[in-house]
């Protein structure tokens, strides 16, 4: 839930039908909600003669129940003119019924997303714009890398909340039997420690989908070995050395087999079944799956130390975000962001974030020793935490907000891939991708 990485866990033509299928749902969703921004206000509603601000996020309960009421019985003490209602909807479904009810002007106040997908909708104006409604100080209270995930065409919709950073878990049994003394830090240093693993015991160092509606991790490789996505004016600007050197580097390690082949099949479920089973010798995921691995494969958990994430020469570090945002039809629109800055203050990140784990957004949380300290004998989730913080000074979202941002994905996967099977060169196949890019 936590990890910031979404698969669908189906093959290559599976994927690819249901796709098609989402996408004639969401295109026509969209077609709706562009309709309906632009038509009149959502109904008002009231509780009792006090102001209701509808609360949506995603797949929090029943973990977090008793957090979240006493969170809302907090707000309400301080703001008895207003009463919260908080719905919790399923991971799965909120993509579809957060376009459903903005398109029938039916949308909660404040709902909880991601900015890749709040994006999406930004472009078609349904959020609220901030800046001019939060001041500098509060502004400069979250995290400025952070803060930036959620604008588009320079201006503010949204409102960070809690964040995952992903990490390298590693077998120091396997990097033993391999004679590697260290986990690599570079994807240089990972395409020889890759050789050295396969030769030494017949394993793969790692696993990364190619899958381009699994996971976006190969496209934030792009970006950490130096290669800039798109320019000022939204072209692609991958057709570059850096870009090239990029595709070669992915396209060396599958043709030396260096890779499993179902990299070009299998999502990031593969990869934790792979790990848990002792195949492979390296995951990228969250601090908070070394408790599923001790629970699934304890053999190999007690083996399994962290390690900083994987990068490339910019040193850049990849974060998942989780925001508040505010449709633009809200008719409690003072409240709702009173309430959203309420649930993402430094004091109530904080106690979030040890409670579910996972990283605060506010400068002040971060420098909380639960994310600064863990000592030599703590559990390795624990010191997997305080690795992933550290990384924070570095990280951003490493694929912009931008419209079509998973047909960027699609284009380039799908040429990266051809280029992997040998069906095309590799400078036709990031050729081939700025120009289905730039047709758009």
């Amino acid at each position: 839930m936590f990890n910031g990485v979404k698969s669908w866990w189906l093959s290559f033509g599976r994927v690819l039908s249901s796709k098609a299928k989402r996408f004639c749902a969401l295109a026509l969703a969209v077609l709706l909600l562009s309709w309906a921004v632009s038509c009149g206000t959502g109904s008002s509603q009231q509780a009792s003669g006090r102001a209701e601000v509808e609360f949506w996020t995603m797949q929090l309960q029943p973990q977090f129940t008793d957090y979240f009421n006493n969170l809302i019985a907090a707000f309400e003490s301080e703001n008895p003119e207003v009463k919260i209602r908080w719905v919790d909807v399923p991971w799965s479904a909120m993509e579809s019924k957060i376009l459903a009810a903005v398109s029938a002007k039916t949308a909660p106040d404040v709902v909880n997303l991601n900015p890749n997908f709040a994006s999406l909708l930004a472009g078609r104006n349904a959020w609220l714009y901030l800046d001019s409604k939060v001041s500098s100080e509060v502004r400069e209270s979250y995290l400025p890398n952070i803060w930036k995930a959620s604008m588009f065409d320079g201006k503010t919709f949204g409102i960070p909340w809690y964040l995952t950073a992903r990490i390298s878990i590693y077998n120091s049994k396997l990097f033993e039997q391999a004679g590697v003394a260290k986990p690599p830090q570079t994807y240089a240093e990972l395409a020889q420690v890759a050789k050295q693993v396969k030769e030494k015991t017949g394993k793969y160092a790692f696993f990364v989908s190619f899958v381009p509606e699994d996971s976006s991790e190969v496209l934030a490789s792009l970006v950490q070995m130096g290669t800039k996505l798109v320019d000022e004016s939204g072209k692609a600007a991958f057709n570059s050395a850096e870009g090239k050197a990029a595709f070669q580097y992915w396209v060396d390690l599958y043709k030396n087999k260096l890779l499993p082949q179902e990299v070009l099949t299998q999502g990031h479920r593969r990869a934790v079944e792979l790990y848990q089973a002792g195949e492979v010798a390296l995951l990228n995921s969250g601090p908070q799956f070394f408790k599923t691995i001790e629970k699934n494969a304890p053999d190999i958990a007690s083996v399994s130390l962290p390690a900083p994430e994987i990068t490339g020469q910019t040193n850049k570090k990849s974060v998942a975000v989780m925001n508040l945002v505010i449709p633009q039809n809200s008719d409690q629109p003072e409240n709702a962001l009173k309430f959203a800055l309420f649930v993402t203050n430094n004091a109530n990140q904080l106690q979030f974030a040890k409670e579910a784990n996972v990283l605060p957004s506010t400068v002040a949380g971060l420098k909380d020793e639960f994310f600064t300290k863990a000592t030599k004998d703590a559990a390795a989730v624990d010191k997997a935490r305080v690795v992933s913080a550290g990384q924070l000074k570095n990280a951003e979202v490493l694929v912009p907000a931008m419209k079509n941002v998973n047909q960027l994905q699609k284009f380039i996967y799908e040429n990266l891939q051809a280029a992997m099977l040998g069906e095309k060169p590799v400078d036709q196949a990031i050729s081939d991708a700025a120009k289905s890019w730039d047709s758009l």
